[in-house]
């Protein structure tokens, strides 16, 4: 069934929509007319005029069992007529957020033990900041305040989630953010050659020399690089970084806000990589963005260290009895239909179809882990993104980079043509480049 607006009504959407909103990322004062979405199902959207889309990106990472789930409509309904919402915070709580919690600790790398509900990615990243700093106080190491990050890194848009946000562009204007994080590199092979993994752990440790292991609280860190351009590390990087920092006392972060969630063929990326982060920060794929809705699992040196602290810190909607609902529903379809195996092989018809594209001069490397896949360029992406939209297909530009996550429900039909309309698109514009 398509849904499709008559002219007039298309017009007033656009007009309200440019008269009344400020969408993100986008220039204030300069609105565009906007691309109205009206359905979805599976891996297509539709848009207002009744034109139909292959989405490439999930949106922003959320959609691992696509889009129009009728299921996760009808729980989100029932959940509402008997409890739409109450707080949890001091000792009240509701059945959906305890099943959640439990079900996240089953399907949790070893060693978490508990968890933290928040409303999304970057409130997930401000939790564990501040859980890591009040746990080392709590412990009588009050100076370890540090946040050890990343360049290229993206862990939200809050203040303690830009402050370690390494993308110089998006921390503009916004007054003297990161003073209180440690720098490290961009963990890019392409950049530090094939002695990548040694050269990195290498500036670990002169860093946390440098500054002083008993001022470092933590080390954050995607388990692959998401808006800095769906980098994965260098060979035996995450294990070496995990045994770091344990041997100087520091917390290790895993931002799987884009990662967890069937996205590497396991349900989080830690897992993939073979290593046990002492916090987890989740959202996005934990409703497949059904409704807002994020966790952040703990592990057992933050609970001793932190034993007896008191946590003054949440968020109104934190365990919200439907997006738990939801949530427990969604993972439950991603292990019934066998998803993250299905994404597996998805990921391999992409990258089987776009690795040629190295040979062009405009690419610098295609690479990828699952669903996660991205193509780096010598120059701005955004034409890609522009063209593929134009051809139907929903990719996203990041820099100099073409950053793709489609559903894992996507069916191959659907990724050959996401894969042959970027070929398509990259191919135009390395030739435009001479």
């Amino acid at each position: 069934m398509t849904v499709e607006y008559v002219p007039e009504v298309l017009a007033e959407l656009a007009g309200l929509d440019m008269k009344s909103i400020i969408h993100p990322h986008t220039t204030i004062g300069a609105p565009s007319e906007p691309l109205v979405f009206v359905r979805g199902e599976d891996a297509r959207l539709w848009d207002a005029a009744g034109g139909m889309y292959i989405d490439g990106t999930c949106g922003l990472w959320q959609c691992p069992v696509g889009h129009g789930r009728v299921e996760l409509a009808e729980v989100a309904q029932r959940q509402m007529s008997k409890l739409e919402f109450y707080s949890s915070f001091g000792d009240y709580s509701n059945e959906p957020s305890i099943r959640l919690a439990a079900k996240l600790l089953e399907i949790a790398p070893p060693g978490v033990e508990r968890v933290f509900f928040t409303n999304g990615g970057s409130e997930g990243t401000e939790t564990a900041i501040k859980l890591a700093r009040l746990a080392h106080h709590n412990a009588g190491n009050s100076e370890r305040t540090l946040i050890l990050s990343r360049t290229g890194a993206y862990h939200g848009m809050g203040g303690e989630s830009l402050s370690v946000t390494g993308i110089d562009r998006l921390r503009e204007g916004y007054g003297l953010l990161g003073t209180d994080t440690v720098w490290l590199s961009k963990p890019h092979a392409m950049i530090h050659g094939p002695a990548a993994t040694d050269r990195l752990i290498e500036e670990l440790e002169q860093r946390i020399q440098e500054v002083g292991a008993h001022k470092i609280a933590a080390f954050i860190g995607e388990p692959i690089l998401g808006v800095g351009g769906m980098v994965p590390p260098p060979p035996g990087y995450w294990p070496r970084v995990q045994a770091v920092l344990r041997e100087h006392g520091i917390l290790f972060i895993a931002d799987e806000i884009v990662t967890a969630f069937g996205r590497t063929g396991e349900w989080f990326a830690s897992d993939y990589y073979g290593v046990e982060p002492d916090m987890i920060v989740t959202a996005k794929g934990i409703t497949s963005g059904y409704l807002p809705m994020g966790a952040v699992l703990v592990g057992a040196r933050v609970m001793q260290l932190a034993h007896g602290a008191s946590f003054l810190h949440g968020f109104t909607y934190n365990g919200h009895p439907v997006a738990s609902a939801v949530a427990l529903a969604n993972i439950g379809i991603i292990e019934r239909e066998n998803l993250m195996p299905r994404g597996l092989a998805v990921g391999r018809q992409l990258f089987e179809r776009l690795q040629p594209l190295e040979d062009l001069p405009a690419v610098l490397e295609v690479r990828g882990v699952g669903t996660l896949i991205g193509i780096e360029l010598n120059t701005d992406a955004s034409a890609v993104q522009t063209g593929a939209r134009a051809a139907g297909v929903i990719v996203r530009a990041a820099g100099n980079n073409i950053v793709l996550s489609p559903p894992l429900v996507i069916s191959e039909e659907d990724a050959r043509r996401l894969a042959d309309v970027v070929v398509e698109q990259v191919t135009l514009l390395s030739r435009s480049r001479g």
